[in-house]
């Protein structure tokens, strides 16, 4: 089994420090489906976070918790 080194309190402060930044966000959907969007993670909140995608199909935000992050079913990588 492998060890996890990141834990639920780094990934908090990792998602502080990209708020209000352009992100690129892959989310596993399963069954070998992913979906690549960017946009702005807009708010930070104790137990998620939401992103404002930047392509007009997307309607609303979208919201993630921690612990998908934690998982690696959502990934996030900040833009410069």
């Amino acid at each position: 089994m492998l060890k996890n080194t990141r834990n639920l309190t780094a990934v908090k402060e990792f998602v502080k420090t990209c708020a209000l930044s352009k992100v690129s966000v892959n989310v596993n959907l399963g069954r070998n489906k992913s979906l690549t969007f960017s946009g702005v993670l807009s708010g930070v909140y104790p137990a998620l976070f939401t992103v404002q995608p930047d392509e007009k199909n997307f309607l609303g935000k979208t919201a993630y918790s921690y612990s998908d992050l934690l998982c690696g079913a959502v990934k996030i990588k900040k833009i410069l």
